[in-house]
């Protein structure tokens, strides 16, 4: 079974979470298979292969995926936190969500300046918080090496929002 048939087969559609009129797509039990998880790691780390000197994850089902393909390419990884979570300086970006707002935060300085940094997060929607993450690490003096999600819900405007970065998503579905 492919790493795509993978994801569709093991993902939850959640209707009204985690307010009313929102479909939450959830990946944790894609996750929680350790061969669809292995799938997923591997696919992002041979689509982004050369491309990256560290990676980012976006809190919190980010970081699973930036966890495991940093070890996978033994390169640093950047942690991109929910506002007050990070102690000391820190940049901040606030960004737009489907239900009202939220704010990103990154520590400057955490690896060299101009490294090219790999962000990844779950899922692709709106791409309020891939764009809060891109801000940040350009800010803190890096590159985007390029933004990889394992699912990609298409007609959220996500992709557009990203158009100047290299995006690849394992999974593309309409959204509902």
């Amino acid at each position: 079974m492919s790493v795509s048939d993978l994801v569709l087969e093991l993902s939850d559609t959640i209707p009204d979470f985690p307010k009313p009129g929102i479909v939450f797509r959830d990946l944790t039990p894609v996750f929680a298979n350790a061969d669809a998880f292995t799938a997923i790691i591997d696919d992002l780390a041979a689509r982004f292969a050369g491309k990256y000197d560290a990676v980012a994850g976006l809190e919190a089902r980010g970081f699973l995926l930036a966890a495991a393909l940093a070890y996978a390419g033994h390169v640093p990884l950047v942690a991109i936190r929910k506002e007050g979570k990070l102690p000391g300086e820190v940049l901040s970006e606030t960004y737009d969500l489907e239900y009202g707002t939220a704010t990103f935060e990154i520590h400057p300085g955490q690896i060299v300046s101009g490294s090219r940094v790999l962000i990844v997060d779950d899922v692709l929607a709106t791409g309020g918080s891939a764009v809060a993450a891109t801000r940040l690490v350009e800010r803190a003096g890096y590159v985007v090496g390029g933004i990889g999600v394992v699912l990609e819900l298409d007609g959220l405007g996500g992709r557009d929002r990203l158009a100047e970065y290299e995006l690849y998503s394992i999974v593309t579905e309409a959204a509902e």
